[in-house]
């Protein structure tokens, strides 16, 4: 088997960036990471997702008012917001991780491109989901689930130790 320390140093180093410079995001690197986002699993392959693409600045400003901790948006020059279509739904209760999952990997794909993000959870807060449906004139049958504020990192941040192996058993508890 093929060991790849790369991948493995991306999913380790990757953190969570709430400063961000105004360098832009170039339009191939937010078309890789929406291919990445794509090619997350999907239960039953039905692959329920949207995804909104926020550049305007007035835009990422008046989400701060309907999402509580979203003010890193006031510097950030891009989101993604990440819906579910009920009209894709194949069958039921899976639209959760299906979206977790094309959300983790756009995380994985950002860091990759030396970009940061953060993700800012949306679902279930029926607040912060009502606002952006009004925000971006979201149809009835999609819904918010999460949103990812991305951008050139302004801020390092060290990577925790997170591998405890007190968590881990082996056949039984």
């Amino acid at each position: 088997m093929m060991n790849n320390p790369d991948f493995i140093n991306n999913i380790i180093t990757r953190r969570s960036i709430r400063k961000f410079s105004q360098e832009i995001v170039t339009s191939k690197q937010v078309n890789l990471i929406l291919k990445a986002a794509m090619y997350a699993p999907s239960a039953v392959n039905e692959q329920p997702w949207h995804f909104i693409v926020i550049e305007e600045q007035k835009k990422l400003k008046e989400i701060t008012k309907v999402h509580p901790h979203a003010k890193m948006l006031k510097e950030a020059p891009l989101a993604i917001l990440v819906c579910w279509d009920d009209n894709l739904l194949k069958t039921s209760g899976y639209f959760e991780q299906d979206c977790a999952a094309a959300t983790q990997n756009m995380l994985l794909a950002i860091h990759s491109m030396k970009l940061g993000a953060v993700w800012l959870g949306v679902h279930p807060r029926l607040e912060r989901k009502e606002g952006l449906r009004k925000l971006f004139t979201i149809p009835e049958n999609v819904h918010p689930f999460s949103l990812i504020a991305i951008g050139h990192p302004a801020e390092q941040k060290d990577h925790p130790q997170r591998f405890l192996e007190d968590r881990i058993h082996i056949e039984k508890w």
